[in-house]
């Protein structure tokens, strides 16, 4: 295995990481944003506003996308099992 087939596993391993999280980390910063716009506008400044509403719309995207992430990950993981098989 060459250091470009290496580097190329890194690329797609990073690329992977980034694919599963954005869904996540998307809603998340646009909701965290939301929330800190009515906080500021109604001054009230309780925890449990921004923490409870992040926690169950990144359920609902795990429940949504959670087959989509599953089928990702497993691709990726056979093709690596392909290569060292190959090895």
């Amino acid at each position: 295995m060459s250091q470009g087939d290496v580097l190329s596993i890194f690329k797609d391993a990073v690329w992977l990481i980034l694919k599963l999280a954005a869904p996540m980390l998307i809603v998340s910063i646009v909701l965290g944003l939301i929330i800190a716009i009515f906080q500021a506008a109604t001054q009230i400044h309780e925890q449990t506003l921004t923490f409870v509403p992040k926690i169950v719309a990144i359920a609902l995207i795990l429940v949504i996308a959670g087959s989509w992430m599953l089928t990702s990950m497993s691709d990726f993981f056979e093709a690596i099992m392909s290569l060292i098989s190959g090895l």
